[in-house]
Formats: C-alpha cells, sequence, structure tokens
C-alpha cells in the first residue's frame, strides 16, 4: 500500500507500508524501537526501512571563482543552492527515496541543507563527509537530521549523545567496527567497501557482528544494491548510480528522476526480502 504524505510545497512524497513491515525492527540488523523517541532513532528507523541513502556530492569550488568545476551542476555562485533545489524537487523528493547525504564538499552545502529542511521538514537530510566537530555542529544546528564521516570522529558522537541527529562513522576493519559499537554508533558505514573486497568483504564482516547495523558506501551501483543488503547491509550509499554524471550535465532530470525510483524499488525489495526471511 502506498501512503500519500502532503509536504507545504504540494509535492507527494510517497512511502510503502507492507506485510513485513511488524518484523522490520525485530531482525538481526535493527538497533532501534518500534517507536523512536528522538530524531536518531527515527533516522535510523527510516534507514532500515529504505535500504538507500541517496548521495549528492560536488567538487568544492576554488576560492578565486563562483562556478563549480564539476561539469553540468552550473551554480550561479558558489552560495547558491538553485540548481541542488530543482534537482531534489525533480528527483529524489517525487520519488520513495527518503535519505539525502549531501556532502561537504558540495558548494553551498550548508545553505542548500538550510533551503530544503525549511521546505521538505519531514524529509531525512543529512550531511557527509562531515570531518570535525565544528562542522557537525553548524549541520545539525541547521537542521541536519544525521551526519556521515569516512573515519570516526569521537567528538561528534559526543556531540549528538542525546539523540538530536544521528551519526554514522566510517570504518573499514573489523577492529574499526567494534571500536565506534562500543562507543556509542548506532550505524556504521563500511568505507571504503567496493575497493576492500565488495560484497564477499561486506558478508565476512557481518558474519562476527550480526547486531551492528552496517552501511555499505563507495561504488555501489543500482545492480549491486540487492547483493550487498542480503548479505547483511542495513542500507547502501548511492551517488553516481542516482545522480548520473552525463545526465546531471544534461539537465535531463527526468532521467535522474528515474534512477532515483529504481534505486528506491531496488532497496525497498531487498529490505522485504531480507526482513521477510528473519521471520
Amino acid at each position: 500500500m502506498i501512503v500519500p504524505i502532503a509536504n507545504k510545497v504540494g509535492i507527494r512524497v510517497s512511502t510503502r507500508i507492507d506485510t513485513c513491515r511488524s518484523s522490520l525492527f525485530c531482525s538481526k540488523n535493527s538497533s532501534v524501537s518500534l517507536h523512536p523517541i528522538n530524531v536518531a532513532d527515527t533516522v535510523l528507523m527510516d534507514i532500515q526501512n529504505s535500504g538507500i541513502i541517496a548521495c549528492l556530492r560536488a567538487k568544492r569550488v576554488s576560492s578565486g571563482g563562483c562556478a563549480c568545476s564539476t561539469p553540468g551542476w552550473n551554480f550561479r555562485c558558489c552560495k547558491s543552492i538553485e540548481s541542488v533545489g530543482y534537482i531534489l524537487k525533480k528527483t529524489y523528493l517525487r520519488s520513495i527515496v527518503f535519505q539525502l547525504e549531501i556532502t561537504m564538499s558540495t558548494p553551498g552545502v550548508f545553505e542548500a541543507l538550510q533551503c530544503l529542511v525549511q521546505e521538505y521538514p519531514s524529509a531525512s537530510i543529512g550531511v557527509g563527509t562531515v570531518l570535525d566537530r565544528r562542522e557537525a555542529k553548524e549541520a545539525v544546528d541547521l537542521g541536519a537530521k544525521f551526519l556521515m564521516s569516512p573515519a570516526m570522529v569521537k567528538g561528534i558522537l559526543s556531540d549528538v549523545a542525546e539523540g538530536q541527529a544521528l551519526y554514522i562513522p566510517g570504518a573499514t576493519t573489523p577492529t574499526e567496527v567494534l571500536s565506534a559499537s562500543t562507543d556509542g554508533a548506532k550505524i556504521i558505514t563500511v568505507y571504503p567497501v567496493s575497493v576492500s573486497g565488495g560484497v564477499e568483504y561486506l558478508a565476512a564482516l557481518k558474519k562476527p557482528f550480526p547486531h551492528i547495523p552496517l552501511v555499505a558506501s563507495q561504488g555501489m551501483g543500482l545492480d549491486t544494491v540487492g547483493a550487498y543488503i542480503c548479505e547483511g547491509a542495513t542500507a547502501v550509499v548511492l551517488s553516481d548510480a542516482i545522480f548520473d554524471k552525463k545526465a546531471m550535465a544534461e539537465r535531463n532530470f527526468l532521467r535522474i528522476h528515474h534512477l532515483a525510483c529504481s534505486a528506491a524499488t531496488e532497496g525497498n525489495q531487498a529490505v522485504r526480502k531480507t526482513k521477510c526471511m528473519d521471520e
């Protein structure tokens, strides 16, 4: 069943409710209750339901210019969010992908975050590649519901200990995964997963840590979403697989929208299959 959710700008956002819903929070990948009590738990629940985190990234502009160096982004100035906002309205927020990560390398990242949070207060929008506490604090103050890092930044974890945002630190080795979990991380990104061994590495890493939710990040395509989730990933991060570089360069938003919907479908089906198998 599809349940429409209206937002204040009139864009319809839908999410899926299926027969496996009741089992989503009692599986080996779950670390949140059925009734979340804070932002962090709510976002974690959203991630566990969708299986997808869409990652929008662009290269940081140089101090001497106003145009982004990545072809197709067409920012009118380094602080402009017009292109990002338009892309999101035409793609992400009209599909059923509910987690969006905007990386710190994206020009005008905080301006984009502030605008999107105001327009879509119910969406799970976060900031990625957060490397220090100052960036994390600014992001949370502007409404980011989750933060992602390629490594563990303990100061960030302690700053959001009350659940005002979900912190997803990065780890590669079993030692790093266990350390992050012991320090209090509710969910951990395995990064860079593709160059570390891909699906097989994620599966091997999951075996000693069945109770720790893991997100697969780096180098995934739509064709590998199901494999990662079936082998133990709670979710996967998709960047170019959704925000295709050629489509972005050509401002082909219909193409990006189709990719976003395909990603949402792949994630939803994999999550449903995995949760039902756990019953």
